[in-house]
C-alpha cells in the first residue's frame, strides 16, 4: 500500500503550488485583471524605435 502515501504527497504538492500561485496573484493587486489580460493579444502592436545616442561631437 505504498500508493496512498505517494498519492497524498503529490496531492499536497499540488495544493501548495496552488496556494503559492494564488497568493502571488493576489499580491499583484488590481494592476491587472483577467479580462484585460485575455484581450492583450488583440492589442495593436506599437513598435518602439531605438533612440540615437548623442555622443557630443
Amino acid at each position: 500500500m505504498a500508493v496512498i502515501p505517494l498519492t497524498l504527497t503529490i496531492s499536497l504538492c499540488l495544493v501548495f503550488t496552488f496556494v503559492i500561485f494564488f497568493l502571488r496573484e493576489h499580491a499583484r493587486g488590481n494592476l491587472s485583471s483577467a479580462e484585460r489580460d485575455s484581450l492583450l493579444p488583440l492589442d495593436e502592436e506599437r513598435p518602439v524605435l531605438a533612440k540615437r545616442e548623442h555622443d557630443g561631437r
